[in-house]
């Protein structure tokens, strides 16, 4: 798949500068959807080294990565000692609820579309679009999406194209129409070459 979707993207001549800087994309996928989200809402607005700490005490009250059942009993005080505030601890408890009681069907987001999932997820509490693109990119590993909310693939589309204002929806739609089905991978090369546009030029 990834020398398939290089070699079509790299149509692009833009985006082919970035390709060659950048070199060979790999995009990790997290097999446990239920870990998927806790620590995609555990990641909103903050950098990924506060948010890898806060991770890394949210499993240290359990020592693995905890079941949705467990965090259903987590006194919200303990969630909040490991660095959550107290309206993330209340999203993760929420998902948690809806996934045992089955509201959100986790083992079925495989089986739906893009938009299906998007639509599914979004009824919990502090799962918004945003979270639930990351969530297609990096845990069912879908190929298209183009997550146009995201501000680092509006930059870097922006500096990318020379635009003189970041980019809005329709714009950033219009110019990745030439990069399906691979618009995800796109959107990684952007973001891993948001920090070497100076020397692509």
């Amino acid at each position: 798949m990834s020398s398939k979707a290089v070699n079509h993207l790299k149509k692009d001549r833009k985006l082919a500068k970035i390709i060659k800087t950048v070199g060979p994309h790999k995009i990790t996928v997290v097999k446990n959807p239920y870990k998927s989200l806790v620590e995609a809402i555990i990641t909103q607005q903050l950098s990924g080294k506060a948010a890898d700490s806060i991770s890394k005490r949210f499993r240290e009250i359990y020592g693995r990565f905890p079941k949705p059942a467990d965090v259903i009993k987590t006194p919200d005080s303990k969630l909040r000692a490991a660095g959550l505030s107290g309206m993330k601890a209340s999203y993760i408890k929420d998902l948690s609820k809806k996934i045992e009681s089955e509201e959100i069907k986790i083992s079925s987001l495989k089986n739906m579309t893009d938009d299906q999932v998007v639509e599914h997820l979004t009824q919990v509490r502090g799962i918004g679009r945003w979270t639930a693109e990351m969530f297609l990119i990096f845990s069912l590993g879908r190929l298209n999406v183009l997550p146009v909310g995201d501000l680092g693939l509006r930059k870097g589309v922006q500096r990318l194209y020379s635009l003189s204002d970041l980019p809005e929806k329709g714009e950033i739609e219009k110019i990745a129409e030439k990069w399906k089905p691979y618009r995800t991978v796109a959107t990684w090369y952007i973001w891993k070459g948001l920090n070497q546009f100076d020397k692509i030029g």
